[in-house]
């Protein structure tokens, strides 16, 4: 199985690409590649488009595979269709992320994998009973997937026609999908992850009921 990171979006309503944002010590992009690492993908590709030079410089991308992009700005249909391009023909199964959901980590990674074990196609994160990302597809329905892309309309519109297909993998216990679209979204999820941290680290936070 592999991971496939879409992270060549420029964020305009950000001011900068996605990509470059920092979070909790690192790039989104960064920590997206990490978090399809350590999720258990045998081989991690990231699609890049926006400031993919500034990108190259400034990230540490060590392990994964760079897909260029040069027709981000048409969407992100063309980042998916070169990223499952860029896999080779060995990979029998891809977990989709967006590198602009930095509270999503390698657990929901490892639930979409076993899933992919239990042979599921298609298998989809939700939260609270909402389809969200990531999206794990199987090798057979890359090619139905490509052929339903348009714009900045990646694997939804196939599982929007397919429905039959997917497996719902409930994550909201483990994640939070919020994406980072503008200022105020980044300032939420920073705000988000330090009050998550404050919880687990209260001197209450591990205590069971007795009896």
């Amino acid at each position: 199985m592999a991971g496939l990171l879409l992270a060549a979006g420029e964020g305009s309503r950000l001011g900068r690409a996605k990509a470059l944002v920092e979070f909790d010590g690192k790039l989104l992009v960064e920590r997206g590649v990490g978090v399809l690492a350590d999720g258990g993908c045998d081989a991690v590709h990231v699609v890049l488009g926006a400031e993919r030079d500034q990108v190259a410089v400034r990230a540490d991308l060590a392990g994964a595979l760079v897909v260029d992009n040069p027709d981000w700005a048409g969407g992100m249909a063309s980042s998916l269709r070169a990223g499952l391009a860029s896999l080779p023909a060995e990979v029998d199964a891809v977990v989709v992320a967006l590198v602009d959901q930095p509270l999503i980590g390698a657990d929901v990674v490892r639930r979409l994998r076993s899933a992919c074990q239990a042979g599921a196609r298609v298998a989809v994160a939700t939260y609270h009973g909402k389809r969200r990302n990531p999206v794990l597809l199987g090798r057979q329905v890359w090619p139905e997937v490509i052929a339903a892309t348009h714009d900045d309309v990646g694997a939804r519109a196939y599982l929007t026609r397919h429905p039959e297909e997917i497996t719902d993998v409930e994550c909201a216990d483990i994640a939070d999908p919020s994406d980072v679209d503008t200022a105020a979204d980044l300032r939420r999820v920073r705000s988000a992850l330090s009050s998550s941290r404050s919880s687990s680290r209260s001197p209450n936070a591990d205590r069971r009921p007795a009896g």
